[in-house]
């Protein structure tokens, strides 16, 4: 009699890595694009079309004018995971273990600050006090709201009499209050980021040493088109 041969448990499926957060300003980019477009026509039909010097001028403005809107309009990103923060500003990147994070600020410009007392930037998240007070109005009006409801809840005649409480959750048409603060878009992704640092901050795998790189890939284009934008008009 043959025994059967012991089967081979089924290989399970690699654990999932955890993806990259990404973070850039849409309206950054679309301000970004818009002015590229109107830079890059000019120039090439001034190259194209133009005459004598003309041509070498265009392309000498071009050269100087583009890196600095790709630099500003296209390039700002941050990238956080669970072991590190990436920033990706216009002249360099900046690249934080979170265990070299001590915090995360937010005033007139959002930046991270390093336990040696270094700032960085967050160029792609910037802060919108438009954003801000439009976010404050929509918690006020939440929280009268909310507290509308609760009255109603009470038993007294709200504003909509003994049936207060339904017309304020859904009775009459009107959608449920957020229990949750309303917060601006940045000001959430902030959040987002100061608990990706509380979590991550003491783990092994998120210590290392701060980096930074400039990024002469932006300065060396913008660099040439000055120096033969002012070969071009002295001696013009």
């Amino acid at each position: 009699m043959t025994t059967p041969e012991p089967q081979s448990p089924a290989p399970q499926p690699p654990a999932a890595q955890p993806r990259d957060r990404v973070y850039r300003s849409p309206a950054g980019i679309a301000g970004g694009v818009l002015l590229l477009a109107i830079v890059v026509w000019l120039g090439t039909d001034a190259i194209v079309a133009g005459h004598g010097r003309t041509p070498w001028l265009a392309l000498a403005s071009l050269l100087l004018i583009v890196p600095p809107v790709v630099a500003f309009g296209l390039r700002p990103a941050v990238h956080a995971d669970e072991n590190r923060l990436r920033i990706r500003n216009p002249l360099r990147v900046v690249v934080l273990p979170w265990g070299q994070v001590a915090s995360l600020r937010s005033g007139y410009s959002n930046e991270v600050v390093t336990e040696s007392g270094a700032k960085y930037q967050l160029w792609a998240i910037p802060v919108s006090l438009r954003a801000r007070k439009k976010a404050a109005r929509r918690e006020d009006r939440a929280s009268a709201e909310r507290a509308g409801g609760k009255t109603g809840r009470g038993g007294r005649a709200g504003r909509g009499g003994a049936f207060g409480a339904g017309q304020a959750f859904g009775g009459s048409g009107r959608a449920a209050v957020p229990d949750a603060p309303v917060r601006a878009e940045t000001d959430k992704v902030m959040d987002d980021l100061r608990e990706l640092l509380e979590t991550r901050g003491q783990a092994e795998t998120a210590q290392g040493e701060v980096t930074v790189r400039w990024a002469y890939e932006i300065a060396a284009p913008t660099l040439a088109g000055a120096v033969l934008l002012a070969v071009l008009l002295a001696t013009g």
